[in-house]
């Protein structure tokens, strides 16, 4: 069974920058397009960007500028990379998997929730002065 794990979160101050990774690993794998997602306290689950297996990207109009998503296949990692952290990227984030081929969208990926089913337990970002 595919599974993920998240790390690199933390607590930054404003301005400063993060690279989160997400490591898959199992019986398996296979798939179509990892995604990554955010939810901070009391609100929705917010998608951000996704990567498909075959290198195409994809994101969210309110991510493009200041996060970047990229993977190692030789480490089967998949990284999100985000500068200018501001106190509203606050949240956990976590990464999951699309295994449908119905994610894909020519090279790239379909960031809809509803194409993504397996997940990490996620990464706290925090950022404070």
């Amino acid at each position: 069974q595919l599974q993920l794990v998240e790390s690199g979160g933390g607590l930054v101050q404003p301005g400063g920058s993060l690279r989160l990774s997400c490591a898959a690993s199992g019986v398996t794998l296979d798939y179509n397009a990892i995604g990554w997602f955010r939810q901070a306290p009391g609100k929705e689950h917010e998608a951000i960007a996704c990567i498909s297996r075959r290198g195409g990207t994809n994101y969210e109009d309110s991510a493009k500028g200041r996060f970047t998503i990229s993977r190692d296949d030789a480490k089967n990692t998949v990284y999100l990379e985000i500068n200018s952290l501001k106190p509203e990227d606050t949240a956990v984030y976590y990464c999951a998997v699309a295994q449908g081929a119905s994610v894909l969208l020519g090279s790239r990926c379909w960031l809809h929730p509803a194409y993504y089913s397996t997940r990490g337990q996620g990464t706290q970002v925090t950022v404070s002065s």
